[in-house]
């Protein structure tokens, strides 16, 4: 399966290999592989192993880096010079352990994750990645502007294992992997505070390893803490219990706190609710295959109990009834 989404908001692509034959899969997610991120080599020296490969890839653009949740069977992929020749865009990637283990191997070193942990590494240079089973990793690449750190001393941090259990790695890596599920549910919203958010908290952990900082900073700690809140909204629109205190609750922090957190950047937390509820519901209004659904089982869906409040607030958003809105979107044949 291949399918692409389109919108102002993201691009998103969906690889699974189950879609074709089992000679084709290996092939198929390597393609997928070197599509979404550089050029690279991929193998199985196990032959048998490559026959009966299954692999998925989700990538989505967020701002100035891409996001993809990539699964395989036992791989082993690397980056050589002559791939950096086709192509070099000059990139970091950073990979967060999902599932399995892996060992990222670049410029004299070898990092070797279990879940939770992750390690960068340099696209300008030769690097390896193992995997002895079936795996999932998160992977992020981005322009190395976005770290505000020399490559020259980045270099030197290459192929480092980042634990995810400790300091301003666990932090990041709790974030990156909240990534995954809204990733793989396309809730993932393309905005600016959670790139930013992903680069503040790695830069702060390479920091700590630098010695140049002493920790996580408050505009960090604040950046990621909204990510997190924007996730979990996104992760729990069709709870009509969904509130504010609800919201705090979870996060640990007062409702003054976290409502002051999204009036600082751009809006109220109640209307940040309602924006995404009302986009996931005019996505689903515009949907061909959901034509049969009611109306208004498409706004309880998505947290409107009462259906003329909810055809008040949609009109009030998009200028149109959602009834108006399906007619145009989903014209009868």
């Amino acid at each position: 399966m291949h399918d692409r989404t389109s919108s102002a908001l993201a691009d998103r692509v969906v690889i699974d290999t189950a879609a074709v034959a089992s000679s084709e899969r290996f092939e198929m997610w390597t393609d997928a592989v070197n599509r979404s991120f550089v050029p690279l080599r991929a193998w199985s020296a196990d032959p048998e192993a490559r026959a009966v490969f299954d692999g998925r890839l989700i990538a989505q653009t967020l701002g100035p880096m891409s996001v993809s949740s990539v699964a395989g069977s036992a791989v082993r992929v690397s980056r050589t010079r002559s791939e950096i020749a086709r192509d070099d865009p000059g990139h970091i990637k950073l990979g967060v352990q999902l599932r399995g283990h892996s060992t990222i191997i670049q410029d004299g070193r070898d990092a070797v994750l279990a879940p939770g942990d992750f390690a960068l590494y340099d696209t300008t240079r030769p690097y390896s990645l193992d995997f002895d089973s079936s795996f999932r990793m998160l992977v992020v690449m981005f322009p190395i502007e976005a770290l505000r750190i020399d490559r020259g001393r980045l270099r030197g941090l290459t192929a480092s294992r980042f634990s995810g259990q400790s300091g301003s790695g666990a932090i990041a890596s709790a974030l990156l992997r909240a990534f995954d599920g809204a990733l793989g549910d396309g809730t993932l919203q393309n905005r600016l505070p959670l790139s930013d958010a992903v680069f503040d908290l790695v830069a702060a952990a390479l920091g700590e390893r630098l010695d140049s900082e002493g920790g996580v900073g408050e505009e960090a700690r604040r950046r990621s803490l909204l990510a997190r809140v924007e996730l979990y909204i996104a992760d729990h629109l069709g709870d009509a219990e969904l509130s504010v205190s609800g919201i705090a609750s979870a996060h640990h922090v007062s409702v003054r706190y976290l409502q002051k957190l999204f009036e600082e950047n751009r809006d109220t937390v109640s209307g940040w609710i309602r924006e995404r509820r009302l986009d996931a519901a005019r996505r689903d209004l515009g949907n061909v295959a959901q034509n049969e659904q009611q109306i208004s089982a498409i706004g309880a869906r998505w947290g409107f109990t009462d259906a003329a409040s909810f055809a008040r607030a949609f009109r009030q958003q998009f200028g149109v009834s959602p009834s108006e809105f399906r007619a145009h979107a989903v014209p009868e044949h």
